[in-house]
């Protein structure tokens, strides 16, 4: 029977060997290969955290210790131990979680929020502790990667205030978050795995002077004293030490035996602590190591013999931008890329390659990015900062009084807008349209296909004294959606065929297919509506309000918070152009979504055709003051009365 298949929690771990330790972390990288490779998920950061997650669970006692996962996209291992081995509906609705959940296990403390952020939550738990007088110990696991942030070093000035306040922080230091890490923090910790370390060197001089009459043993007392800067000279962990933190390392993050002991004398030191481990994204398979990009840290369907992808999904539109910031880049010398990190996931590794000098990876600082490209603004040039629509959030204040009060020309490109799905909660993109909406001057594209995005990405970098933003969605880009006509500066994607049409369908940015889907609905109930993409959606276009006075009502459509987001501001925008036509906003409930497919969650949130084509239809109805099945009541030839029942069959949206 294999070792795996015994283990139904962490205490399961304390009969085993050495050796079958050593077999079990064999077994665990061939179950997340096997399983990984059938639904996707994050395969390279888990296999290279097996040996130090065995070992976590060997020394600590969870849940009454409290094991943190930076991130937790490297939690695959902690799952399996912790008895959750059915991997077969990973990321998909009703299965495992590709992160930490609580409604999973009582092992599970963070959910899936955003990286920097563990060991704040660290210094939280460990005071509480202190409080209640508590026992229990808290550790904090954190990527070398995640050290970059900001808030990680906040943190460590307020945990190493404790002197005596457990607390165990281990650094997983394989020399990547996406990518390899960089910046100065990067190059300390390459530092720090390429020395021998000042306590061997200190045991052979020791050696040596004893043996030295008179003056020896003298002189070892005053270089033994002297080893503060002995340290910082051979092996620089000084930096930590500065801090107030113990520092134990580097380990080999794939001994279990050193591991074990380096922990074990952490727990026992009763006071912060860094554990420093290094390992290896994607070890134990040869095409995660041989992927230099990112060693497969996240990977949809593959082949697990070859890591190769079982399917392709087509052009998508990150890799739409990425070759227009080439094109632009090869027109405009002033046009520069920063990223946080994540140089390919936003699809800027082409104009890396292409222009090197001219793209700055800040590291997971998506603060200090925003800040620095209202520098490179003023110095001027044309920042691009690249970056996924959720991660935007932790900006939000540099945006506003660094960029936007500045009036500088910085161009944000949101990758992953709206409803993302797999991820779950933390990485649907599903706040930006709202929390922008408040910033004076800023302008706000949402592209509806790939043409869209190169011309609005070339129309926001050609703003060169305000905030600009361009967001799109994940995934497969689909067909052009041509447009019809021209409103002011928003496209008509369908004309209604009437003097007084029924109803405005403002569409936003991807959900243009939609909209389209949803006209056609209302038309076979007999229900016209012109059908506008805004293109811009903030400001509002001062065509939109003689637009919408001319239809009996107006529906907005977004990949959005309906809590202040696209239909609110069109709303605002009619009352005070003194247009009163009633408006029925669509877009995302204000609750945190369960991970699932984008379909289900589109669909469990009410933001599909049928659903809101049957909806309007009622609100139509209201309008005339007839039932909602009038179309039905008057006849119909049998196509469109098939339609009515199919839209009236619809549960009601959860809105």
């Amino acid at each position: 029977m294999p070792l795996l298949t015994r283990i139904r929690g962490p205490r399961d771990l304390d009969r085993l060997s050495l050796e079958e330790l050593n077999q079990l972390a064999e077994e665990i990288r061939t179950f997340l290969v096997e399983a990984v490779s059938k639904t996707g998920g994050h395969l390279g950061p888990n296999l290279g955290v097996v040996e130090l997650t065995i070992a976590l669970h060997r020394v600590f006692d969870s849940p009454k210790d409290k094991v943190l996962w930076d991130t937790g996209h490297q939690s695959y291992v902690h799952k399996l131990l912790t008895g959750r081995q059915d991997f077969s509906r990973l990321k998909m609705k009703g299965g495992l979680s590709g992160y930490p959940s609580q409604a999973e296990s009582e092992h599970d403390v963070i959910e899936n929020s955003h990286a920097s952020t563990v060991l704040g939550w660290a210094d939280g738990i460990a005071k509480a502790n202190e409080l209640l007088e508590r026992d229990s110990h808290v550790v904090a696991v954190i990527g070398d990667g995640a050290l970059t942030g900001g808030m990680a070093w906040e943190a460590l000035n307020n945990i190493a205030d404790a002197k005596d306040r457990p607390l165990v922080i281990v650094v997983n230091d394989n020399e990547r978050s996406y990518a390899p890490t960089i910046g100065g923090l990067a190059n300390h910790l390459a530092t720090l795995r390429t020395t021998d370390g000042y306590e061997r060197f200190l045991a052979r001089t020791k050696e040596v002077l004893e043996r030295t009459p008179v003056v020896g043993r003298p002189l070892y007392g005053t270089l033994h004293g002297a080893k503060k800067g002995l340290k910082d000279f051979i092996a620089p962990q000084g930096m930590f030490e500065d801090l107030g933190l113990k520092y134990v390392g580097p380990i080999d993050g794939h001994d279990l035996e050193a591991l074990e002991s380096a922990l074990a004398r952490a727990k026992r030191f009763g006071g912060p602590v860094i554990v420093h481990c290094l390992t290896e994204k994607g070890r134990g398979y040869q095409p995660a190591l041989q992927d230099e990009a990112d060693r497969f840290h996240a990977v949809g369907k593959i082949h697990p013999d070859t890591g190769l992808p079982i399917a392709s999904s087509g052009a998508d539109w990150t890799s739409v931008f990425g070759e227009e910031m080439v094109k632009l880049g090869e027109e405009r010398e002033d046009i520069v890329a920063i990223t946080a990190a994540m140089l390919q996931p936003v699809g800027l590794d082409k104009f890396a390659k292409r222009f090197p000098e001219r793209v700055y990876d800040v590291g997971i600082a998506e603060q200090h990015g925003a800040v620095s490209a209202a520098g490179l603004a003023t110095g001027g040039v044309h920042p691009v900062f690249a970056v996924y629509a959720t991660f935007l959030n932790r900006a939000f204040d540099q945006v506003l009084m660094d960029v936007a009060l500045h009036k500088c020309g910085v161009t944000f490109v949101l990758d992953r807008a709206g409803v993302t799905g797999t991820d779950g909660a933390s990485h649907n993109g599903m706040w930006d349209m709202s929390i922008l909406q408040v910033v004076p001057g800023l302008r706000l594209a949402a592209p509806r296909d790939a043409d869209q995005v190169r011309a609005q990405l070339r129309e926001a970098v050609a703003v060169d004294d305000a905030p600009t933003v361009v967001r799109f969605s994940k995934g497969a880009v689909g067909p052009a959606v041509p447009a019809v006509g021209r409103v002011g500066g928003m496209d008509v994607l369908r004309e209604p065929g009437t003097d007084r049409p029924d109803v405005l369908l403002v569409s936003v940015g991807a959900l243009a297919p939609m909209c389209l889907e949803i006209a056609g609905l209302l038309d076979k109930q007999g229900i016209s509506a012109t059908v506008v993409d805004p293109r811009w959606v903030k400001p509002v276009d001062e065509a939109m309000a003689p637009l919408a006075e001319q239809h009996r009502v107006v529906v907005t459509v977004e990949d959005n918070s309906r809590v202040g987001g696209v239909g609110s501001a069109i709303a605002q925008a009619l009352r005070d152009a003194g247009v009163d036509v009633p408006l029925r906003d669509f877009g995302i409930p204000p609750r945190f979504l369960d991970h699932a497919s984008r379909a289900e969650v589109m669909a469990e949130i009410g933001l599909t055709a049928p659903d809101i084509a049957r909806q309007v239809t009622g609100l139509v109805a209201k309008l005339d003051g007839l039932p909602h099945s009038r179309l039905r009541s008057s006849g119909g030839t049998p196509t469109e009365r098939s339609a009515a029942d199919a839209v009236d069959s619809v549960e009601p949206a959860r809105d």
